[in-house]
C-alpha cells in the first residue's frame, strides 16, 4: 500500500537533501554562510515508527516528547484506520511539522503488520537509525537518546529498551502479567539461546543496514512474538544486541490489547523457531 502524502510530510519530503536527513538552517546560519551540523541535533538520521489505532487522546502528547527528545528526528505515524480518527488527527499534525509523516494502512492487521510497513517507509526514507516504540506512553519519549547512544557509539548494532537487565523495572501490573512477560521472554531466551533479558519488549533501536538486511517475510505479525523473532533473526545475522534499562509504565489511556491468543502464539512460534533450526542442522550434516 502506498504512502498517503499529507502536506506536512510533503513539505519535510521537498526539503530532505539527496543522500541525507532533512536539516533547517537556522537565519543566522544562512547569513553567515555556514551549512549547519546535523551531528549537533539529537537524533538527526534516526525514524521513529510509532504504530497507532485508536490513539487520539495520546497521539498529541507523545508526539510532542518525541521530538522534543529527538529534534532532528522523523516521526512516522503508522495508523490503522483508527475509528476514533487518530489518522486525521496525525495528518493535523503532519501539516503543522514537517518532521511528521504519516502512512495510513486500510485497516488493523496486527502490530507486527504496522511496524514492518513502517520499516519499509523509513528504510526507504533513507533512514540511518530506526526507532520503534508504542504510543500510548508505556515506553518514555526521554529515555530515545540513551536508546541511540550505542549505536552511535558504534558498540551496537540493536538496542533493547530492556525492563529486565540491571536497573529497568516495571509499573503499574499486576503479578498475572509480570509473570507472563518476564516468563515468556525467559523462555525465548533459554529455547532460542538468545542473551538479552527483554524479548517481548517493544521499545528498540535499529541501525538501518541491521534491521534492511533482515527479510520481512514469513515474520509473524502479533505482538510478543514478532518482538522475539526480530530479534532472533537479527541476533542470528551476527548483530550487536545491547540493553538499556527502562522504567516501563502500563498505558495512561485506553486499554492493552495483548490477549491470551497472541501470547500462546508466541510461545508455539518459539518453539517452531527453534525445531526449524535443529532440522536445517540435522541436514546439514546428513549432506556433509
Amino acid at each position: 500500500m502506498g504512502l498517503t502524502i499529507t502536506p506536512g510530510r510533503l513539505r519535510a519530503m521537498t526539503t530532505k537533501s539527496p543522500g541525507g536527513p532533512t536539516t533547517t538552517a537556522s537565519a543566522t546560519d544562512s547569513r553567515a554562510g555556514r551549512r549547519p551540523d546535523p551531528v549537533g541535533v539529537a537524533g538527526t538520521g534516526a525514524w521513529v515508527v510509532l504504530p497507532t489505532y485508536d490513539e487520539a487522546e495520546n497521539l498529541p502528547g507523545i508526539a510532542a516528547a518525541i521530538l522534543e527528545a529527538l529534534p532532528g528526528a522523523t516521526l512516522l505515524v503508522v495508523d490503522d484506520a483508527s475509528p476514533d480518527g487518530t489518522g486525521d488527527l496525525a495528518d493535523g499534525l503532519a501539516a503543522t511539522d514537517p518532521r511528521v509523516r504519516v502512512h495510513h494502512r486500510a485497516g488493523k492487521q496486527g502490530l507486527g503488520r504496522a511496524y514492518l510497513d513502517g520499516f519499509r517507509v523509513a528504510l526507504e526514507g533513507g533512514a540511518a537509525n530506526v526507532i520503534q516504540m508504542d504510543a500510548d506512553w508505556s515506553h518514555d519519549p526521554a529515555v530515545l537518546p540513551a536508546l541511540l547512544g550505542p549505536i552511535a557509539r558504534d558498540e551496537a548494532d540493536l538496542v533493547i529498551g530492556s525492563r529486565y537487565t540491571r536497573g529497568g523495572r516495571v509499573e503499574d501490573w499486576g503479578l498475572g502479567r509480570r509473570l507472563i512477560s518476564r516468563g515468556g521472554s525467559l523462555f525465548a531466551r533459554i529455547v532460542l539461546g538468545l542473551r538479552p533479558f527483554d524479548l517481548t519488549g517493544g521499545f528498540k533501536a535499529w541501525r538501518a543496514a541491521t534491521l534492511g538486511a533482515i527479510p520481512f517475510e514469513g515474520i509473524h505479525a502479533g505482538g510478543y512474538v514478532f518482538q522475539i523473532e526480530m530479534t532472533h533473526r537479527a541476533s542470528r545475522a551476527g548483530a550487536r544486541v545491547a540493553e538499556v534499562p527502562i522504567t516501563f509504565r502500563d498505558r495512561r489511556v485506553g486499554r492493552s490489547k495483548m490477549s491470551r491468543r497472541i501470547i500462546a502464539e508466541a510461545l508455539l512460534v518459539v518453539i517452531r523457531l527453534r525445531a526449524e533450526e535443529l532440522l536445517a542442522r540435522l541436514r546439514g550434516r546428513r549432506a556433509a
